[in-house]
């Protein structure tokens, strides 16, 4: 059923943003910080019995220098430098095997899966380890309050580092053409392609489904939901400590990096959706500032357009590469 605000209301919703003083400076010591680290970008070929790909497996260095993993997969017949797409994962997923995949290459773009740290073990197994700040194998979520009382030590600074770091590693490797890397994700990814735009200011487009990680105290406050759940919950315990969690949040909430990206974007919402509810989808989809559409899926839930989605995003970029 429908229970946030009509469509007409939610394409004028434009809330105010909670964004911190130093939400640049911030990023920009953060990602300064990362960059002290060589990044290291290793592609080590993988035999898949895939005769139409290329797959590597991915090795970067992220957020402090720490190995991050992924999967990298390209065409096998190509005459030229390919676009690439850089896929971020949903919450709790990990990278799994490259099988899951072949959409992208297939369509004849490179693909570079980022494997999302301590994830992997909800409903795709992952393979990077969150070593920060007191060690974690790859285990089941919650990740939310990981952190939380301050932005430096927040879990998510961490994710959206790698985030960023998975770009320059998509941009080392020769067939990849620099100038037209896409990010891409839904719901948690999507969150994490919001973030990519706006602290990598170049980029050729941004796809993002469902996004999570947006307007976060609204979602809160209308659904009960995991994962937005897990930060009621605590909230519930320590009430002393709200207006610290929400204050850290703001350094990741995707209404910031909205504002800041100029990239073409493509967002997707379901009306129905009670883990990301609309309103959330729409605040950043408005605050968005570059060129941008959205699909509405009246009668979809957290699941959004799913294959129906994938073919709005492949005619995208075939616009937009004018191919």
């Amino acid at each position: 059923m429908y229970f946030d605000m009509p469509l007409e209301q939610l394409e004028k919703y434009l809330p105010v943003r909670p964004e911190p003083d130093d939400f640049d400076s911030f990023w920009a010591e953060t990602l300064d910080s990362a960059r002290r680290f060589p990044l290291e970008a290793r592609f080590d070929p993988v035999e898949t019995g895939l005769p139409l790909f290329e797959v590597f497996d991915l090795t970067y260095r992220g957020y402090g220098g720490q190995p991050v993993k992924g999967w990298f997969l390209l065409p096998r017949q190509r005459e030229e430098k390919l676009a690439c797409v850089v896929e971020y994962i949903g919450y709790g997923g990990g990278r799994g095997l490259p099988y899951d995949w072949l959409l992208w290459p297939s369509a004849g773009y490179a693909h570079l899966v980022m494997d999302t740290r301590g994830q992997g073990s909800a409903w795709r197994p992952g393979d990077t380890p969150d070593p920060e700040p007191d060690g974690s194998n790859p285990h089941h979520p919650g990740f939310m309050t990981r952190g939380v009382l301050d932005p430096h030590t927040y879990y998510y600074r961490r994710v959206f580092t790698d985030a960023v770091r998975a770009v320059e590693a998509a941009r080392a490797h020769p067939a990849v053409d620099a100038s037209r890397v896409v990010v891409n994700g839904g719901s948690q990814g999507g969150g994490i392609a919001l973030a990519a735009a706006g602290l990598v200011r170049d980029l050729a487009a941004v796809m993002a489904d469902v996004p999570f990680l947006c307007h976060i105290r609204r979602a809160t406050e209308i659904v009960d939901s995991d994962p937005y759940g897990e930060i009621a919950r605590y909230c519930k315990v320590h009430r002393d400590k709200i207006e610290a969690v929400f204050r850290t949040l703001s350094y990741f909430d995707g209404l910031n990096f909205a504002v800041r990206a100029s990239a073409p974007a493509l967002f997707s919402v379901g009306l129905m959706d009670e883990t990301c509810p609309p309103s959330t989808v729409f605040a950043a989809y408005n605050h968005y500032a570059g060129p941008k559409e959205i699909k509405v899926w009246p009668y979809n839930h957290h699941e959004g357009g799913e294959t129906f989605q994938s073919a709005e995003k492949v005619r995208f970029l075939r616009r937009l590469f004018g191919e």
